[in-house]
């Protein structure tokens, strides 16, 4: 079976957050199934640095303006397909904005690029590999099933994956003439979305299949809360809606081997994940106590809940905790940790920015990993936090609700208990989740206890591969 996925970014390629890790798994962990999936990204200008002997595999002499062509190459055993179009990719700046964090004023052009090359690709084939389905991912690659829908390969079944909801690819009505599809397009049935367009939800509309990354998000979006003004589609074609939660690449995220921490080891080696502890709070600048060490690595965003964390920083110390903090987002947040950092030197330590290593070694070498978000698709930090013994504390919502066995009475009791969940997202709920954290991080057994249980939790991706493979042959077995 030959599968095109289609995405914005890519591990080890390029990346802004979880999306990237998913794009990149999935070819590894379906082809034991049969599977030939070939990834379709853009060319930034980060992508091009990297890639080695690119062979141009089709071109266009006219895409949306700009000449452009498709590099087939092989990247740590996954085959990629890289649109080279210097005009759109090539520039300061990341995938989604320019170097002062807006975004780029072309977007809509840059990625409607990328989907018209993908329906060409579905459509005609590369080097005579032919998709027999097209996985779109996210709403930079939403159009994909409405050019293919408007193709000569309009057969060609497709899923559009949602990672996150919020993010819809919204563009005025004025663009809709440039995108090169028929006037019957620009419907209610199609891209158009309260007289604009939006290319999620057009991908939402015709694609084969729709998936999210956990049930739990799969069930939320279908209500008004969750559903982002998309809820009334998404439950008219709830017989098509499949929630698969996201694994983690478990080679990458491995104790025993990782090359970016201190000190390897494994769950019944805990007494070593102390140096990666101790090399933490050196980084971070924090006193040695007896106290658990949280730890956060995040987008500082109102959906990550970073504002409620912000606002009981001086609870955790007060506790008897220290905070190590790694994330870039919102200046306002930025600001208010930054405050917190200055009031408690020694307890709370903060890095702007993103550092892929140092995440690593904030997972070896921290006690708790905080998730308070007030939505989360699925979420991977708690997943590489079960992985490494650090435990999850984590809101009640989508996939960490999936995800994290909360340490109740009752699971706690039946040694099943692999974390902490709260809800709502609330100061005082966050609150009362650390301080049953720290009440726990007090018994040395039940806390080793809750440490090996989350290593001992499969968060691959072999079931969930299994299920994406089914939903594609099922997919393709209606069409034939």
């Amino acid at each position: 079976m030959k599968i095109l996925s289609v995405a914005s970014e890519v591990y080890p390629l390029i990346k802004t957050g979880g999306l990237a890790d998913v794009v990149g798994a999935l070819p590894a962990a379906l082809a034991g199934h049969g599977i030939d999936m070939r990834v379709l990204l853009p060319g930034y200008r980060p992508v091009m640095a990297k890639i080695r002997k690119p062979i141009p595999v089709m071109e266009f002499a006219d895409l949306f303006g700009t000449t452009a062509s498709v590099l087939a190459c092989t990247v740590d055993e996954m085959h990629c397909l890289v649109l080279d179009a210097p005009a759109f990719y090539d520039r300061d700046g990341g995938p989604y904005a320019d170097a002062t964090g807006l975004d780029h004023p072309d977007n809509w052009r840059r990625f409607a690029a990328l989907c018209r090359a993908a329906a060409d690709i579905a459509e005609n084939g590369v080097g005579g590999w032919v998709p027999d389905l097209v996985h779109a991912h996210d709403w930079q690659a939403g159009l994909v099933p409405v050019y293919l829908k408007h193709s000569r390969a309009a057969a060609t079944p497709t899923v559009m994956t949602v990672h996150n909801l919020a993010f819809q690819g919204q563009f005025g009505p004025e663009i809709f003439s440039e995108l090169g599809l028929p006037a019957s397009a620009f419907s209610v049935e199609g891209l158009e979305y309260y007289g604009d367009v939006s290319f999620l939800k057009g991908g939402l509309q015709l694609a084969s299949a729709i998936t999210t990354v956990s049930p739990t998000y799969a069930q939320e979006i279908r209500t008004a809360e969750f559903g982002m003004g998309l809820d009334g589609l998404i439950n008219a074609r709830a017989a098509d809606l499949h929630g698969i939660v996201n694994g983690i690449d478990t080679d990458i995220w491995n104790p025993a081997t990782d090359p970016m921490i201190e000190a390897n080891y494994a769950a019944l080696k805990l007494k070593k994940r102390q140096a990666n502890r101790k090399a933490v709070a050196e980084r971070f600048g924090l006193a040695d106590t007896d106290g658990p060490v949280f730890t956060a690595v995040s987008r500082l965003t109102w959906q990550k809940g970073i504002d409620v964390l912000a606002e009981i920083t001086d609870d955790i110390v007060a506790m008897g905790g220290k905070l190590a903090m790694l994330g870039s987002g919102d200046a306002a947040l930025e600001e208010m940790l930054t405050a917190a950092a200055a009031r408690h030197p020694g307890h709370v330590g903060l890095e702007i920015g993103y550092d892929e290593p140092l995440s690593h070694l904030m997972q070896a070498g921290g006690d708790v990993i905080l998730v308070p978000s007030r939505f989360e698709p699925c979420g991977l930090t708690q997943l590489y936090g079960l992985r490494y013994g650090n435990v999850p504390l984590v809101a009640r919502t989508g996939g960490l609700a999936d995800t994290v066995i909360d340490a109740n009475e009752a699971a706690s009791a039946a040694r099943v208990a692999t974390g902490f969940q709260f809800s709502p997202v609330t100061p005082d709920a966050l609150r009362e989740a650390i301080r049953r954290a720290i009440r726990a991080f007090g018994q040395p057994k039940v806390w080793a206890r809750l440490q090996n249980q989350g290593m001992k939790a499969d968060v691959s991706w072999g079931r969930s591969a299994t299920r994406y493979a089914t939903l594609y042959r099922e997919l393709l077995a209606i069409q034939r």
